[in-house]
């Protein structure tokens, strides 16, 4: 075979050998392997093939043995704000602005800062691992403390270099916020585990001025540009009336219209909006969940699909969610796409699950080492233990993992070929600490609503 030549040139080198009931690598696309191993070297993967044959390769490899498991390709959450776990339920049952803007902001305003970062991310790296997630593509304040708990944990990370048009405690101003977010890409930017992109908040927190100097910057530097869009219908009034031009039209009038964008959200599209996007080859990040429990909108995946756009999944941060779970997030998103489409063959198990890995690894740039299990790419994988009774009797094992698996299922996760899940248990992050952590937090968080609600009472006497 094929994958077993290009592993024998790793002969000399030690090899771990992860021996799992079913292999789902992704591609080539809807394979499912039955008793097949994959050979890891290091961070590499080296070759998949049937156990007798991978034991007959290497007989003095380290073994991993997966009897009731599927093996997948690590999860990647296209779009998320990690540190936000620390206000998941703090504002819930609310549209988006009120939302931001009475009480998220406020919030962040008060507390947000590098031990706030730091603690949130340690949080969604612990709760994201135990759900199968091997990389995020992150959207905060403060990415330095994003990167340093990344690194502490074992984590591959997107980072994005946010900005925005008016001061947080990150930076004063749109020069403050490219400074740093520069300085920090120049820190960390030959680390394996850390790439970057330029983050604009949204349409409505950008000037013109600033998106024509993000679209110079993307150009000159090579950066993907990772952006909230048409997220709300309120989103375009506002545009039209403060630009007299749709959302859209304002980034192809800035040079942002391009194979570089990853639009987050997209839920109020038109026919005309999508023919345009997928002629500019723009990719989408899909958030269902977020988007329904803020009563955003509706992603027209399958008509996104249709059209020949790469669209990713995200959960968005765990404050409009509430949860990092990406196997959750991969059976809304294709429920959801019959639902509205009136067809039932609309995303099926399979593309939801290529939304996750694949397409992910796409819209970060990174296809070529991500998303599947392949010869040379990295060795970021996942595996769900599918003897629960959920998960029973195994028809269709993909057809499982995306409408009968949970993520309480995930049993062991592996990142650039280092185990940070064994058997369910962490292995780089204090859980204890990170949950004491939190708790913390809540206390602080909670005297803040308090002290919001008296001064509102207060005010209205």
């Amino acid at each position: 075979m094929e994958s077993l030549e290009a592993g024998l040139e790793h002969q000399s080198e030690q090899i771990t050998l992860i021996h799992s009931r079913y292999t789902v690598p992704v591609r080539p696309g809807n394979a499912v392997y039955e008793n097949y191993s994959v050979a890891i070297a290091d961070d590499i993967v080296v070759s998949i093939l049937p156990r007798e044959e991978a034991e007959r390769a290497w007989p003095n490899a380290d073994t991993v043995e997966l009897p009731d498991h599927v093996l997948l390709p690590g999860l990647i959450n296209s779009h998320t704000h990690s540190p936000m776990t620390l206000l998941r339920g703090y504002a819930d049952d609310m549209e988006l602005h009120d939302w931001l803007k009475k009480h998220i902001w406020p919030a962040e305003r008060e507390f947000v800062g590098p031990g706030f970062v730091a603690d949130g991310t340690r949080l969604a790296i612990a709760e994201m691992l135990r759900a199968g997630t091997t990389c995020f593509n992150d959207m905060y304040f403060f990415p330095d403390a994003t990167i340093e708990a990344c690194q502490e944990a074992g984590m591959r990370a997107s980072i994005g270099i946010t900005i925005i048009d008016f001061e947080t405690a990150w930076a004063k101003d749109v020069d403050d916020y490219i400074k740093k977010g520069l300085h920090l890409h120049d820190q960390w930017k030959d680390q394996p585990l850390v790439s970057f992109t330029l983050s604009p908040h949204a349409p409505y927190t950008v000037s013109d001025d600033t998106l024509h100097r993000i679209s110079v910057l993307s150009n000159e530097m090579h950066f993907q540009v990772h952006m909230h869009l048409l997220e709300t219908e309120w989103e375009i009034k506002q545009s039209f009336q403060h630009h007299e031009l749709h959302p859209i039209s304002r980034l192809e009038k800035q040079g942002l219209l391009n194979p570089n964008l990853q639009a987050v959200h997209m839920a109020q599209l038109s026919a005309d909006d999508i023919e345009k996007f997928a002629q500019s080859g723009a990719q989408v990040v899909h958030c269902p969940q977020s988007n329904l429990k803020l009563a955003s909108g509706i992603c027209p995946l399958s008509l996104l699909m249709d059209a020949g756009v790469n669209v990713a999944l995200g959960t968005d941060g765990a404050a409009s969610n509430n949860n990092l779970d990406m196997i959750s997030e991969a059976k809304t998103a294709a429920i959801l796409a019959k639902g509205v489409s009136g067809e039932a063959q609309a995303v099926n198990a399979f593309q939801a699950l290529e939304m996750m890995t694949i397409n992910g690894a796409r819209v970060l740039g990174l296809d070529d080492q991500l998303g599947s299990i392949e010869p040379g790419k990295q060795a970021d994988l996942c595996a769900l233990d599918l003897s629960a009774p959920e998960t029973q009797p195994l028809h269709h094992v993909v057809s499982q993992i995306i409408y009968a698996a949970s993520s309480r299922q995930v049993s062991d996760v592996w990142v650039a070929g280092r185990r940070l899940l064994n058997s369910g248990q962490l292995m780089t992050i204090d859980t204890d600490e990170v949950i004491r952590s939190a708790r913390r937090w809540h206390v602080k968080l909670a005297g803040l609503e308090d002290r919001m609600l008296n001064e509102k009472k207060e005010s209205a006497l």
